[in-house]
């Protein structure tokens, strides 16, 4: 069979984007990872298959460029409610479901304002903050972001003894642009290099940046790939990733 995809991409974090309504794609691990090779495939920062669900709009699944299904993607969430409403599914408002439980999300022509899931495993420490926002996230503040070696020094963070044992993390780094404005760097688990942005780890950089810094919602998010807001209320409540997602091409899988 011969299966039609789609391109998406949310501030330079692209998807490979299925129509699985009718169940029939072959999920398969070698499969997924050739489709989101920049060589050999597609070329992607992972893999999402839209599909039906009976109390939902849809169901978003999401699998990492590695071809293992991953845990919360908010840039893969917005390009997915995007998807979903250039297929027809909804207008203007939505709710779906991941594998990190519900969502909704409101869409305009411009951006897509997706509400996150409650934050989890919060941790302060003098060097980094951690915590789980749909995926685990280190958080740390450099200077000079633009020169700094993102891909050597997250990778050297992941893969350390402490959270290699812990399941592995995604790494981010934090530069201070002015009172309402960061600029973030992300090292993520399952591409295990640095993507152009990731949405759960600017929203918990923007929430790190709330609890280390007083910095007061909304936050602006300078990232490689384009402009994000994170917004929230007191205590975390009411979390929304905002910002762009675009079609970029489609063809077909022969």
């Amino acid at each position: 069979m011969s299966y039609k995809f789609y391109k998406y991409q949310g501030t330079g974090n692209d998807f490979v984007m299925i129509d699985n309504r009718n169940e029939t794609f072959p999920v398969g691990q070698k499969y997924i990872e050739h489709l989101c090779h920049r060589r050999f495939g597609i070329g992607a920062d992972g893999l999402i298959l839209l599909q039906n669900d009976p109390n939902y709009d849809f169901r978003m699944v999401y699998f990492n460029a590695d071809g293992r299904e991953g845990s919360m993607c908010g840039n893969g969430g917005r390009c997915t409610v995007r998807f979903a409403e250039d297929l027809g599914i909804f207008k203007n408002e939505t709710k779906f479901i991941a594998v990190d439980g519900e969502h909704t999300a409101q869409a305009n022509t411009e951006v897509i304002s997706l509400k996150m899931g409650e934050v989890h495993s919060l941790g302060r420490h003098d060097e980094y903050d951690f915590m789980n926002t749909g995926s685990p996230h280190y958080v740390a503040y450099v200077s000079d972001i633009e020169s700094f070696d993102v891909y050597s020094a997250g990778k050297k963070i992941r893969y350390s003894e402490e959270w290699v044992k812990r399941g592995g993390t995604n790494v981010n780094f934090v530069e201070v642009i002015d009172e309402e404005t960061i600029y973030v760097r992300t090292y993520e688990r399952g591409v295990e290099d640095e993507t152009y942005s990731c949405g759960t780890g600017v929203t918990a950089s923007a929430l790190s940046a709330n609890l280390r810094l007083g910095m007061k919602s909304p936050i602006k998010v300078i990232t490689k790939g384009g402009n994000l807001q994170v917004s929230f209320d007191e205590n975390f409540q009411n979390i929304h990733l905002i910002g762009p997602a675009v079609r970029v091409f489609e063809g077909t899988l022969v």
